[in-house]
């Protein structure tokens, strides 16, 4: 189970997460009503190290470890407002990470595929998923740039790392009239890019610049 928190451990994070939810998120657009509930609800700071979690609703990212980092919650809300989530969809997400996004993914849709590169962070979120009661989720530990495993499609894909271009295996694994949100770019920067599927051909809009860690593998970037 998570560790306790002191009193005013418990005061300084509801506070926070108020000023999360006003400043960092309804204060710059984000006006998806259950989107804000759901980051209303959902303990961030059981997704970071102890040693951070003091910061864990600050409006920038955190190292998890592994040389990756959980997401500013403003990106978090970003991402999930343009992939334009409900209760009908599967959504593949590349990149579990501490499993923050997943578990944001999965209060709001059907259901949640997740891969992730290395097994202790997939193991962890699965961990932390499990104690929080989430069951509406799948995981795997593999090269999330060549998809999911079995021959399937997604009403939704989310990549939380970047990538050079979308990986021809993730738009192939693209339902019809799916949608599909990356930081698509080279290492420095990269521009956060929604792809709606129509006629098997993916039609790319470019909303914001940003800079994330990369996605290693076949279809992403070379270790």
């Amino acid at each position: 189970m998570g560790a306790m928190l002191r009193p005013s451990e418990d005061n300084h994070l509801e506070s926070a997460r108020r000023q999360m939810l006003e400043e960092h998120l309804r204060g710059r657009g984000i006006a998806d009503p259950d989107i804000l509930r759901v980051m209303a609800e959902v303990p961030r700071e059981r997704f970071v190290p102890p040693e951070h979690r003091h910061r864990a609703y600050a409006d920038g990212p955190l190292p998890i470890g592994e040389g990756q980092t959980i997401s500013q919650p403003y990106i978090v809300a970003l991402m999930t407002q343009l992939l334009r989530v409900n209760r009908d969809c599967e959504v593949l997400e590349v990149g579990t990470g501490s499993g923050y996004q997943t578990v944001i993914l999965a209060r709001l849709a059907k259901r949640v595929y997740t891969i992730e590169r290395f097994l202790e962070l997939s193991a962890t979120a699965r961990n932390t998923l499990g104690e929080l009661g989430i069951a509406n989720v799948e995981f795997r530990v593999g090269d999330g740039s060549c998809g999911w495993p079995e021959d399937r499609t997604f009403d939704r894909i989310i990549i939380t790392a970047a990538v050079p271009d979308f990986p021809p295996p993730l738009t192939a694994q693209l339902a019809e009239a799916g949608v599909m949100v990356a930081p698509v770019g080279q290492r420095a920067m990269q521009q956060l890019t929604v792809a709606d599927k129509f006629h098997g051909k993916l039609i790319e809009k470019y909303t914001s610049s940003c800079r994330f860690v990369r996605l290693i593998g076949k279809h992403g970037f070379p270790t």
